[in-house]
């Protein structure tokens, strides 16, 4: 008995207080957390504020699923960048698209997953699983992007975040004369000068919107391209000026890949020296088993350069629903650690840029061939 106590001596007890209706979040999470995912989401939690918070680290956030629809850019997203918590993000364009609802005035409905469809389908109600909302919310949000997209700024070539930069400003612009500030995601990151990417933009209604458009000789296009350059370039200068690159993976899908592909980009397709993200921390509902994206593992991700192989203690994967997770890091985050400096990673996207091909270049200068 002696042995094992000794062996068991540098792990903790489980011997939790019994919850009542004084327990704090933080308190909940440290104390209560103990075990399974929810363990998981303790550590993550913890590794957020403890470490990923330190003001050298630029953190790159994937937002899959959607979220926005359930509340969750308002409730988490929105504070995590008022806070400085996130300096850059890529998401799905359906969760910016359903975003704009909120920033327009428009409403989200409470509903049930049970409901006969058929029947919504003939009331004109849209369902998102237990999300009910009215299809002009649809037909409005339609008509917003394509007046916006109509505008003379809009007519030439442009990355997604530039994009979203202005068509923010038009949110922006809306919740002001609505006297409702800070409803949408949009509206916020042109606020604090946060990126925000879409790795697939014409899989929304939004690139559906420019499509209709198009049609009819409109001249914008999503820059791609840009977009790879942008996003390495941010990672390569938080790593060149002598920081750290986080990555906070909400989901999986291709958002995910797209921040986690800014090291393969730098690396081998550029040919500029670099280990990989130093942080990497995924909530979850895939399973890695399958070999899907959405579940690979920071050990695979190591094998691709995507993360440092001496980050991998500095890992961790919750396998839990998004929006369960979210809600409780964002107040576990802001309940512990103070407002960050905001990056304003947007209004440096062309000083970025710049160092990105002056060190391509410089590479293939010495000899490589850039093809």
């Amino acid at each position: 008995m002696a042995a094992s106590k000794t062996r068991l001596a540098k792990h903790p007890r489980i011997d939790p207080r019994p919850i009542d209706g004084t327990v704090s979040i933080t308190e909940l999470v440290d104390g209560t957390f103990l075990a399974y995912n929810a363990a998981r989401l303790r550590e993550l939690c913890q590794l957020f504020v403890r470490r990923v918070l330190a003001d050298d680290v630029t953190i790159g956030m994937s937002l899959t699923g959607a979220l926005t629809p359930a509340g969750l850019g308002i409730a988490a997203i929105i504070p995590l960048i008022e806070h400085g918590f996130v300096d850059w993000i890529t998401s799905t364009g359906a969760n910016l698209y359903h975003d704009t609802h909120f920033g327009l005035g428009l409403s989200m409905h409470i509903g049930s997953p049970f409901a006969d469809d058929v029947e919504l389908r003939r009331q004109g109600i849209v369902r998102i699983y237990d999300v009910f909302f009215d299809y002009e919310v649809l037909l409005e949000t339609d008509a917003f992007f394509r007046t916006v997209i109509a505008a003379p700024e809009f007519q030439k070539p442009m990355s997604t975040a530039e994009f979203h930069y202005r068509v923010g400003a038009y949110v922006r612009e809306r919740e002001r004369v609505l006297g409702k500030p800070r409803r949408s995601v949009l509206s916020v990151a042109h606020e604090y000068g946060v990126p925000l990417y879409t790795s697939s933009p014409g899989d929304s209604s939004i690139g559906m919107n420019v499509a209709a458009l198009a049609l009819l000789g409109n001249e914008f296009t999503f820059d791609v391209s840009r977009d790879v350059n942008e996003t390495a370039a941010i990672v390569l200068a938080a790593k060149e000026s002598g920081g750290k690159s986080a990555v906070l993976l909400i989901g999986g899908g291709s958002p995910k890949n797209f921040v986690l592909q800014t090291e393969p980009q730098i690396q081998e397709v550029l040919g500029i020296g670099e280990t990989g993200h130093d942080y990497y921390l995924q909530i979850t509902d895939a399973r890695p088993d399958t070999g899907g994206l959405s579940g690979a593992t920071p050990g695979e991700a190591v094998s691709w350069g995507k993360v440092d192989p001496a980050a991998l203690p500095d890992t961790v994967v919750c396998y839990l629903d998004s929006t369960v997770a979210l809600p409780i890091l964002t107040a576990y985050a802001i309940a512990n650690h103070p407002p960050r400096q905001p990056k304003r990673l947007y209004d440096r996207r062309e000083e970025l840029l710049a160092n990105l091909r002056r060190r391509y270049r410089d590479r293939v200068e010495q000899g490589s061939d850039a093809t």
